[in-house]
Formats: structure tokens, sequence, C-alpha cells
């Protein structure tokens, strides 16, 4: 294993141990037996992430569906969670204030900072996919110091809060991946040729506008379906943007950048993308589950038109 495969793997390892000790704060803080269950999908999880890659893939995907299971018995997704107290939390906003959106604005520049100076001085050997995972994983430690400098909290605060966090987040916290591995799995069954398949009698095969349209409203509405744009890239792509965008001249690099901020139009209206809709609603305690949602809607439909307009005239 090289330098490079290693320090990616950390980020991974990192990931496991915090997801063990979420376990175990689970453990500790639920007085039934469904702490058991809780313990077990964290640690199972924790599993997953850190040998993962080392184990044959039946066991990792027989480990899945025992994830699931646990999820069906209700023993993760517990509301009863011990939440900061509301004193301390009107103290900090009065003395943080906006500053707190520092760390978050931190990531997103670190990764792209990082995104363009790794492959300067990495080998042509490693993927730019790898590198972009380690760009994300250098610049989230570096939002993480910059809360502490912000915050002034303790150390063991992040180790605290996180497992707090991702407890309150319950089962919902892997949909990405899950969705992720589904949009794979759809390719590779053949799903992105069916649909184009399905398509061809209704798009016409000289119009350009109707291909974008199809294009960016399929991204949008599959990506509802699977709760995740990156699940729903492959398959669109391969079943409409491929046959009715790329086969007319498009630029790839254009169409393909909007097709897929034209599918996360689709996760701001669908609960199926629960850890940006749901999870925050739960968190902020709405009294509809669905508030975020239906303050979204009508901002994505306009930037989904947006989109369709966007990817006709600047990626032909």
């Amino acid at each position: 294993m090289d330098f490079w495969t290693l320090f990616l793997e950390m980020w991974y390892v990192l990931i496991g141990f915090i997801l063990f000790a979420t376990g175990l704060n689970a453990y500790k803080n639920i007085n039934d037996n469904r702490k058991y269950g809780a313990l077990s999908f964290w640690v199972i999880l924790a599993f997953l992430f850190i040998v993962g890659p080392y184990v044959p893939n039946q066991l990792n995907g027989a480990l899945v569906l025992v994830l699931g299971v646990i999820s069906l018995t209700k023993s993760v997704n517990i509301g009863d969670i011990e939440q900061i107290a509301q004193p301390f939390r009107d103290e900090q906003s009065n003395r943080i204030g906006n500053k707190i959106f520092i760390p978050s604005i931190t990531i997103a520049i670190g990764a792209f900072l990082f995104a363009t100076v790794l492959p300067m001085v990495a080998p042509s050997t490693v993927s730019a996919g790898n590198l972009g995972y380690i760009a994300i994983g250098i610049s989230a430690v570096v939002g993480l110091a910059t809360a502490f400098v912000i915050t002034r909290a303790p150390a063991v605060t992040a180790v605290k809060d996180g497992t707090r966090i991702l407890r309150t987040m319950g089962s919902y916290a892997i949909l990405p991946q899950l969705l992720g591995a589904l949009g794979a799995i759809f390719t590779a069954a053949g799903v992105g040729d069916l649909i184009a398949g399905l398509l061809k009698g209704i798009i016409p095969a000289n119009s350009v506008f109707a291909g974008v349209v199809a294009y960016c409203v399929g991204m949008a509405i599959f990506t509802m379906i699977m709760g995740n744009a990156f699940a729903a890239f492959t398959v669109i792509t391969v079943g409409v943007g491929i046959p009715f965008v790329f086969a007319h001249g498009a630029n790839p690099v254009i169409a393909g950048a909007l097709a897929m901020t034209a599918g996360f139009c689709g996760t701001l209206m669908t609960p199926m993308a629960a850890n940006f809709n749901i999870v925050p609603a739960t968190l902020l305690e709405t009294k509809n589950e669905y508030s975020v949602i239906k303050f979204q809607v009508p901002f994505a439909i306009i930037l989904l038109v947006i989109h369709i307009f966007l990817m006709y005239f600047l990626a032909f």
C-alpha cells in the first residue's frame, strides 16, 4: 500500500472510530433493551468503515442487510437524546454570532484549494477521485480547528457533539452511501439503457432543447426518487444525457456539471434526501417534518428552469 492510499484509508478509519464512539455513547445512555440494537448498528458500521476493504464483499453485504434489519427494530432512530440546554445555546449564539459559519466556509474553500494543489504533488498514478476525498478530509480537519478557535470549546466536545449528532441522525446518516451504491447497481443492471429506449419515442431526435429539458428534469425527478443526485447522475446520463444531449455536441464538462446541480434541485424537494430535509427539521424541532421542503420547493423549481436555459446556451 503506497503513502496516498494509506493516507486516504486513515480518514475512513478515523470515521470508523467516531462511529464506534457513537455506539458506546448509545449503549451508556439508553436505559432499555434498545441499547443493544443501537450498539450493534454503530459498531457494525464502524467495522465496515475500518476493515470493509479487507474482508469478503459477501460479508460486507450481509452486514449491510443486518443494519437494515436493526433499523427496522427502531433501535437506532431514538428521539429521546439529550440535547444542549437552551440557556447555553442562547449564550453561545450571542457570543459567537455569524462567526459560526466560518468553519463551514473554511471547509468549502479548503476542499477547493487542496483539490487544486494535491494533483501537483501526488504521483500521476493516484486517481483524481481519491485526491478529492483526501482534500475533503484535510479541509474538514482545518474546519474543525477553526471551530475550536472560534468557540474555544475543549477538544472532547468534537467527539461528544459528533456522537450526539450522529445518534440524532440515526440510520439516515448512511443514506448517501447506500443511495450512491444503488445508483451504481441501477447502471450495472441496465436501467439507463431502458430509460433511453423508453424516451426514444417521446423526445424528438433532432431537438436539442427537448433533450436538455429531459436531461435536467430527469435528473431532478430521479434524484427525488433516489434522494441523491450522485446516484441519479450515472443512470440519467447513460439513459438521457449521452443519447439526447452529448450526441448533439454538448460540452460534456459544462453539461455534466449543470446536470448534477439540476439534480440537486430535486434534492431540495424530496424527503428521500433525509439528511438534508428531514434531519434539519428534526434538529430545529419544527412542528412539521416537511417544513424545510415546503420552503425550498419554489426556489428549486426556479433554479431548475434556470439550469435548463444555462445548459442550452452554455453547453453548445
